[in-house]
């Protein structure tokens, strides 16, 4: 029997509920998403790889902007995907491993503080304050990329990112914002008047509440709605008065010469 774990695809978890999702693990805070568009992108990625959404806040994580997956993840799905490590040795100035997989062979894979040094990264604080966890996610990220790129679907590890030059700001292109004229209310009243069609005259009245953003409530929309209703009242009497009139006539005797 095969020690592969085998996962099975998450159910597919609704945009709308997935929007409510992001809001809260962005107001709390715990995963490093400030905002609650990057925590739904992160969810999305999620669910594009069978996994429930949730889980983007356990296994991704936002630096400088940019998706990464974190390296005790990367680890964990190479594991789960049939791949081994092999650990030799693991201090602050060198972390090494062996990592192997069916599809990718072995390889050796070893990081060192001086090699860390010559690459211009062990200045910043958290080489300093962690040489070993630092050498270590460089180990794992460079392991399972070199063996088995696919289960890291080509994201990098919150350490590799962290260490990478920030992309220059661009300033983005101006935005044309089309305002809707202000509204004139004498000009709807004549054209309220001029409707002989009760679903026209509704269609046009929801075309104005959606020019103007307008919602249940706002004194403009309200009474544009009232305007509406009189004028549908006299359509409707006209109609009434039309048919009795069709009646009256159908019904009169035709009158014969003497």
């Amino acid at each position: 029997m095969s020690n592969e774990i085998i996962h099975y695809p998450a159910p597919v978890i609704p945009y709308a509920d997935m929007e409510r999702m992001a809001t809260v693990i962005a107001q709390s805070g715990l995963f490093g998403v400030k905002h609650p568009t990057q925590a739904l992108a992160l969810m999305l990625v999620a669910q594009s790889e069978g996994l429930h959404p949730a889980s983007a806040a356990r296994d991704y994580h936002v630096i400088q902007g940019r998706p990464t997956l974190k390296t005790d993840a990367m680890l964990a799905r190479f594991q789960s995907a049939g791949g081994r490590v092999t650990w030799h040795e693991y201090s602050d100035a060198v972390v090494s491993a062996t990592f192997s997989h069916p599809a990718g062979g072995s390889v050796r894979i070893e990081w060192t503080l001086e090699r860390a040094k010559a690459a211009g990264l062990s200045g910043k604080d958290v080489w300093r304050q962690y040489p070993r966890a630092m050498l270590r996610a460089r180990v794992i990220s460079e392991g399972i990329r070199t063996v088995y790129p696919g289960v890291l679907s080509g994201m990098y590890a919150p350490e590799e990112v962290r260490d990478m030059a920030p992309e220059a700001a661009s300033e983005p292109p101006p935005v044309s914002v089309v305002l809707p004229p202000p509204f004139d209310a004498a000009a709807a009243d004549a054209e309220i008047a001029a409707f002989t069609d009760i679903n026209e005259m509704r269609a046009w009245l929801a075309l104005e509440r959606r020019r103007y953003g307008w919602h249940a409530g706002d004194a403009p929309y309200e009474a544009l709605k009232a305007a509406c209703a009189e004028r549908a009242k006299v359509i409707r009497q006209a109609a009434m008065e039309s048919v009795l009139e069709a009646a009256t006539l159908e019904a009169a005797p035709e009158a014969t010469d003497e």
